[in-house]
Parts: structure tokens; sequence; C-alpha cells
């Protein structure tokens, strides 16, 4: 059962893999899985981040991290709390 996300929403949570049984993640146009690029630029990784180990490793890597964006949201956020004290 695959799972279109849409370009209007924010994404369902990743997973190791796109293809697994009962939480595969499907393009929102054609009926595939996200390439391991598409993935990790709905994780909001920039272009030039580079991921190593077979493609089923590079699933893994994407779908086990914190999001860019938020996780520099949360620094930063600490940051100004800390130089407040």
């Amino acid at each position: 059962m695959a799972r279109r996300l849409s370009w209007e929403e924010p994404s369902l949570t990743l997973t190791c893999s796109p293809a697994q049984k009962q939480t595969e993640r499907c393009h929102p146009d054609e009926t595939r899985p996200f390439t391991v690029r598409e993935y990790a630029r709905i994780q909001s990784f920039p272009d030039s981040w580079e991921f190593h180990g077979s493609t089923a490793n590079r699933y893994k890597q994407i779908g086990n991290a914190v999001p860019v964006n938020f996780a520099k949201a949360v620094g930063l956020s600490i940051v100004e709390v800390l130089n407040k004290i």
C-alpha cells in the first residue's frame, strides 16, 4: 500500500526505506518510490551532502536523521536561551 505524498502538505514521517510494506512513500505525481536524493531533500539535506554505502544504507542514513532545518532551528533556539542567561 503506497502513500502518495502531497505537494501542498507536510511530508509523512520518512522511514529507513521508502518501499517497506505498510510504510511505502510514493512520489506525488509518479507511481514510484522516491530516489535517494528526493528522500534527502524531504529531510532538507543540501544537494551537496554525500551519503555513502549501498542504496539501502543511504536510505537508512536519511530515514534515521533529524531533518536538517529542524535541527538548525532547535540549535539556534538553544543558543538564544543560553545567550540570555
